[in-house]
């Protein structure tokens, strides 16, 4: 039996899955444990979010290919 939270949980999400949908995108992405484990370690240590890792990376990418 679902919690009456649970419900109401369930019931926004598939309101607002379109919408969802359609600001954000989710990469299904697999990277290998140690590595992740790694960075994810780095990104605590400096206080730094994944999406920051993403947007720097991008950058940086950008400004290597692009020079």
């Amino acid at each position: 039996m679902k919690t009456p939270r649970a419900v109401i949980n369930k019931r926004y999400e598939e309101k607002h899955k379109e919408e969802r949908k359609a600001r954000h995108v989710v990469w299904g992405t697999s990277v290998a444990r140690e590595y992740a484990e790694e960075i994810d370690e780095y990104l605590k240590k400096n206080k730094l979010t994944k999406v920051e890792l993403i947007a720097a990376g991008y950058e940086a990418l950008r400004n290597q290919y692009n020079s």
